[in-house]
């Protein structure tokens, strides 16, 4: 049978009938954005493209293209011995490449000839790239949002967590960026992804919603960590209705050195991370913080975060920010722990 060629936005709206979605892209290339759940086959590895190059460079392009068969055939026949071997005659896998071109063309052949259902991706991972960034434009506007607003500590991120496993529709914007939310969000060894596939995460979560039902969120700014939420998105959520978290200090305190309790077994971490606000607190404060956690004192230093640097402008931005926010209903939980946030869940469903 053959080789079926399907458009980005057709591939997009059925991505979910393919069994497998193949990215015959390079390594590196697969971990900066891929299709969701998308398999990495490399038809060329990231240092057989560097060497393919340098010899189309150096010598000729027809060397090239012969090196590059001879290690792409090589490639294809580890994976059909890999990955094929217990695939049943009905499987039915989309393969794609950059741009639709010979790494997924070449892969598809192989498949096709085995006798599988093989679809192509038209243009490659820049044409889905394209596509979803076109989506993001218009598929935020179907859903209605509540927003979840409440001072750092405030156990936000805590009652999204027991709002899902209540059966809710939760957006999670820090779990899908891998980021805290606040200059010291970022998760010691464990980067945020990139841009693109920030991007691609948002979209696959959305794309999963059903428009009947309401979407929690959390009342985030314009960037969580490094990435930028989708314009489209954050003008949607400034827009919605807001539910405020009014824990009190010494709970958010208690809440936060359970949730970065890594920087309280790496206290030089802690203080390294404290750097970035001497811009705004000054050298002398930033200082008397990290000499007070090297001290063992990191509950004071919490505190102090929280009064002289995280809650004096929350009021503002978020009158700023979220046109609901005065008018939002307050929950006043006396703690932070999830049994707290599960039985706050369940009075929030009732209907």
């Amino acid at each position: 049978m053959p080789v079926v060629s399907i458009t980005a936005p057709e591939a997009i709206q059925r991505l979910d009938m393919f069994d497998t979605v193949i990215d015959a892209r390079s390594q590196s290339e697969h971990a900066e954005d891929r299709l969701p759940g998308a398999v990495n086959w490399p038809s060329l590895t990231d240092e057989e493209r560097r060497i393919v190059g340098t010899e189309y460079k150096q010598v000729s392009p027809f060397a090239a293209r012969k090196r590059g068969a001879a290690l792409v055939a090589r490639n294809i026949a580890a994976h059909i011995e890999r990955e094929v071997a217990d695939k049943p005659k009905d499987w039915q896998p989309l393969v794609y490449c950059w741009r639709g071109g010979k790494r997924s063309g070449s892969l598809a052949l192989v498949l096709d000839q085995i006798g599988f259902k093989v679809h192509v991706l038209e243009g490659g991972y820049r044409e889905y790239r394209r596509a979803v960034m076109a989506d993001l434009q218009q598929l935020p506007l179907r859903f209605s949002y509540r927003v979840v607003c409440g001072k750092t500590g405030s156990g936000k991120s805590r009652l999204l967590k027991a709002l899902h496993g209540a059966g809710e529709q939760v957006l999670d914007l820090e779990a899908l960026a891998n980021h805290r939310g606040s200059v010291l969000g970022l998760v010691p060894g464990s980067p945020q992804p990139t841009q693109k596939q920030f991007d691609s995460r948002v979209w696959d979560a959305l794309r999963r919603f059903d428009p009947a039902r309401v979407v929690w969120v959390e009342s985030e700014s314009k960037k969580v960590g490094e990435l930028r939420v989708p314009e489209t998105l954050i003008e949607r959520m400034r827009a919605s209705p807001c539910l405020r978290i009014d824990l009190p200090l010494e709970a958010r305190v208690a809440l936060l050195m359970e949730d970065y309790d890594f920087f309280v077994k790496d206290v030089p971490a802690f203080c390294e991370r404290l750097d970035a606000l001497r811009a705004l607190r000054g050298n002398e404060t930033v200082k008397g913080w990290q000499e007070k956690a090297k001290a063992g004192q990191i509950a004071e230093v919490v505190r102090a975060l929280l009064v002289a640097h995280y809650d004096p402008s929350y009021l503002e931005s978020m009158r700023r920010n979220f046109s609901g926010f005065e008018q939002a209903p307050v929950l006043a939980p006396s703690d932070g722990s999830m049994a707290t946030w599960h039985a706050v869940a369940q009075q929030l469903l009732v209907p």
